[in-house]
């Protein structure tokens, strides 16, 4: 049985003793060991230095179990740990400077292993010599004395190379099982990558699409702004030119008024009856005339006419659903979608129409010629 930097019997022994009085701050015997009142002994240059760093934190902590003192701790001589470790580095001042030496080889190479039962000493390079079986039952590495006395002894044991094939095997296995999984990953990966190579393709193209078809509904959409603003300005100057006619031949009729009401002013006015009953046959004539005129040919606001605001909006709600049917066109979906589709679009025009209409007001609707389009 190997054991790393082990010793056998009395060597194991010295081996426990030397970790029991190695420092655990500089990792070497005892120098002037010291001990805190935790119990724990250091060096007491190591154990000053650790101290001194921890003064202003508040608190000084044990390296060791981390016990905490507000106060300096007092560091106690400890005579004894130091006569056993002044001994131990006078009897094996060698181990003190280049640990094990390897039992194999003619110059002090340090050792990495020790076998307890067979008590050599081996470097890294005679460990691979040494090591010839392999114990199935602990998965350890053994020399020959450890397979027939040591602790392994009566366990399964095979060869290095015995058991080395059959782990290969059992690897080969596990690749075999492994290498189609990595296969279906990296086709599906493909796949993926495929997928993604034609949605960005497909994205471009409907992009492009998009963009042409919004183009297209801007220009549609502008020239149905010029139209139908075009129409509004030509009603406008219709229903204005009627207005002002309206106008000029009633300011005429007032102008005419205005002549009569002042000679029947004057008359009224004269003192002499025979001057007023004396007034020419023609101006009484002239007076009915006037008043069947005032009743027969009463001009009103509503004969100047209005704007025809439904007409426009009927238009409107014309165009963009032509709109919306090129787009359905331009989609060549099947006509299972197409109806859901022209809904989709055909809904909000819809919708924009009957806001429209419903500002323009129920009056206006009355008023659609059934003439079409503008």
């Amino acid at each position: 049985c190997l054991v790393a930097l082990g010793w056998s019997d009395s060597a194991m022994a010295s081996a426990d003793l030397r970790d029991e009085l190695t420092c655990s701050i500089c990792l070497n015997i005892y120098t002037d060991p010291v001990t805190l009142p935790c119990g724990h002994s250091f060096c007491r240059t190591c154990i000053g230095d650790v101290l001194d760093t921890q003064e202003g934190s508040g608190a000084y902590k044990c390296p060791e179990c981390r016990a905490e003192s507000q106060e300096r701790p007092a560091l106690v001589k400890n005579r004894k740990l130091r006569n056993i470790a002044e001994n131990i580095r006078s009897t094996h001042p060698e181990q003190e400077e280049a640990g094990i030496p390897c039992t194999y080889c003619d110059s002090p190479v340090p050792a990495a292993k020790t076998c307890l039962h067979c008590e050599a000493s081996l470097c890294e390079n005679h460990l691979r010599k040494v090591l010839e079986y392999y114990c199935c039952e602990d998965a350890a590495c053994i020399c020959v004395s450890c397979s027939l006395a040591g602790e392994h002894r009566g366990h399964q044991v095979e060869t290095l190379n015995e058991a080395s094939e059959k782990k290969k095997e059992k690897l080969r296995n596990i690749l075999q099982k492994l290498t189609p999984q990595r296969e279906e990953a990296e086709k599906r990966v493909q796949n993926l990558e495929e997928l993604r190579r034609q949605v960005q393709g497909k994205a471009a193209g409907v992009t492009e699409r998009v963009t042409a078809l919004i183009r297209d509904i801007r220009k549609q959409l502008e020239a149905l702004e010029k139209r139908v603003l075009s129409e509004i300005s030509r009603q406008e100057e219709q229903v204005s030119l009627r207005v002002s006619d309206l106008i000029r031949q009633l300011e005429i009729k007032k102008e005419e008024l205005s002549r009569k009401m002042g000679d029947i002013e004057e008359l009224c006015d004269m003192m002499d009856p025979v001057t007023v009953l004396q007034g020419r046959e023609s101006d009484r004539d002239d007076y009915c005339d006037t008043e069947e005129d005032t009743e027969t040919r009463d001009i009103k606001v509503h004969d100047a006419g209005d704007l025809d605001v439904g007409l426009i909006f009927v238009t409107l709600h014309s165009v963009l659903a032509g709109i919306g049917s090129k787009i359905m066109r331009r989609r060549r979906v099947p006509e299972t979608q197409e109806n859901q589709i022209t809904n989709k679009y055909q809904m909000p025009i819809l919708s924009v129409h009957r806001e429209m209409t419903s500002e323009a007001g129920s009056s206006y609707i009355k008023n659609i010629r059934p003439h079409g389009a503008i």
